[in-house]
C-alpha cells in the first residue's frame, strides 16, 4: 500500500528548508532514499510524495520515538524500510547495500525532543539531566556530570560549545556536586546563569553548555563524520547528499568533506601540485539559508545551513 504517508507535509509545520531539501535530493519516482534522521517524517513524507510505487524510502534514527512514528506510517506504506540506530551504522544495515539515489541528514536536536521536558535537552523546562537521543543505551548527563572531572568537563564546553567561561563553569559544577547532585535540567541552568548573569535576554547564558554537553553524550560530531563517509560510499554516481546543519562545528565537517572531494587541495608553491586530483562529489547550489518568510513561521531555521552534494564517481 501506498496511502496514509502520501501526505503532503502541512504547510504550518513544514520541517526547516522543506523545499530545498525535496529539490536539493532531485528524488526519482523509482529511486531507494535514505532519511538518516526521521524526526517526525516531515521531510520523508516529502520525499514520499514524490516515489512511486516502486520507490523506497529507508528511515533511521536514534529515537526510539521516532522509530515508532516511522514503522506506524510503515504500516500504510508499504515504501517505508526502518532502522533502530544512528546514521553512523548506515554501512551495517543491509538495506542500504544495493545503493542509494540520496541521503539525507538533519543534524541536531528535533524540535519534539526539545518540547519534552523528560528527555531533558530543554535548559528552559524542568526534567532529568538525560540528554540521549536514543535512551536504551549510553550515559546520560547526569551521569557523565556525576564523574567527570572539572578538566573534562571544562574541555568539552570549550570545544563541543565553544563557551568562553567553560573553566569557571566546569569549577563551579564540580563544587555544586560536592553538595548535591545535578539531577535536573534547571539545576544546571540555574548554576549557570547564577555564574554567569542574564546577559542581554536573547540567549540563555546556559545554552553553549547544554549543546556541548549533548553533543558529548550523543557522539553526534563522531556520528557525523562516519555517517558522511558511509553515505558517500553507498550513494549511487548521480545520487545527492544533503545536509542541514545548525551550529557552526556541524558545517564545518560538512564543508570540509564535500570540499575535499569536489575540489583540489590548496595549492603550496613549496610543494609540487597534484594534477592527477579528479572530483568525486560536486557541490550543488553552495551554502542555502533559509528565507526570511520561513525564519518568520520557524524561528529554529535562523541557524540551519543546507549544503547539497551530487557523487560523480
Amino acid at each position: 500500500m501506498v496511502g496514509a504517508a502520501r501526505l503532503a507535509a502541512d504547510p504550518n509545520h513544514l520541517p526547516v528548508m522543506w523545499a530545498q531539501v525535496i529539490d536539493g535530493l532531485k528524488v526519482q519516482s523509482d529511486g531507494r532514499y535514505l532519511d538518516g534522521t526521521f524526526g517526525r517524517g516531515g521531510h520523508a513524507k516529502g520525499i514520499l510524495n514524490r516515489l512511486g510505487p516502486e520507490g523506497r524510502l529507508l528511515v533511521m534514527d536514534k529515537d526510539s520515538e521516532a522509530i515508532a512514528v516511522a514503522k506506524q506510517m510503515q504500516r500504510t506504506d508499504s515504501r517505508i524500510i526502518c532502522f533502530h540506530g544512528s546514521f553512523a551504522e548506515i554501512e551495517h544495515w543491509n538495506e542500504t547495500h544495493g545503493g542509494l539515489d540520496g541521503v539525507l541528514f538533519d543534524l541536531g536536536v528535533s524540535s519534539p525532543q526539545l518540547d519534552q521536558a523528560v528527555r531533558g535537552f530543554s535548559f528552559r523546562l524542568d526534567g532529568p539531566l538525560d540528554m540521549r537521543m536514543d535512551r536504551s543505551r549510553g550515559e546520560s548527563a547526569e551521569q557523565w556530570l556525576a564523574r567527570a572531572t572539572e578538566e573534562e568537563i571544562s574541555d568539552v564546553l570549550w570545544q563541543y560549545g565553544e563557551e568562553r567561561a567553560s573553566r569557571k563553569i566546569a569549577k563551579k559544577i564540580v563544587a555544586r556536586r560536592a553538595e548535591q547532585a545535578l539531577t535536573r535540567t534547571t539545576q544546571l541552568a540555574e548554576l549557570i546563569a547564577g555564574l554567569l548573569g542574564r546577559g542581554d535576554g536573547k540567549t540563555h547564558p546556559a545554552t553553549r553548555s547544554f549543546q556541548a554537553i549533548r553533543i558529548l553524550i550523543n557522539s553526534e560530531l563522531d556520528d557525523i563524520r562516519l555517517g558522511l563517509n558511509a553515505a558517500y560510499q553507498r550513494l549511487n554516481i548521480g545520487g545527492r547528499l544533503v545536509v542541514i546543519s545548525f551550529h557552526s562545528l556541524e558545517d564545518r565537517i560538512v564543508k570540509q568533506f564535500i570540499v575535499e572531494r569536489a575540489k583540489p587541495p590548496v595549492g603550496n608553491r613549496r610543494m609540487p601540485t597534484n594534477d592527477n586530483f579528479v572530483p568525486s562529489l560536486r557541490e550543488i547550489g553552495g551554502k542555502q539559508r533559509a528565507d526570511e518568510n520561513e525564519i518568520r513561521c520557524n524561528p529554529r531555521s535562523r541557524s540551519a545551513v543546507l549544503r547539497v552534494a551530487e557523487k560523480l564517481l
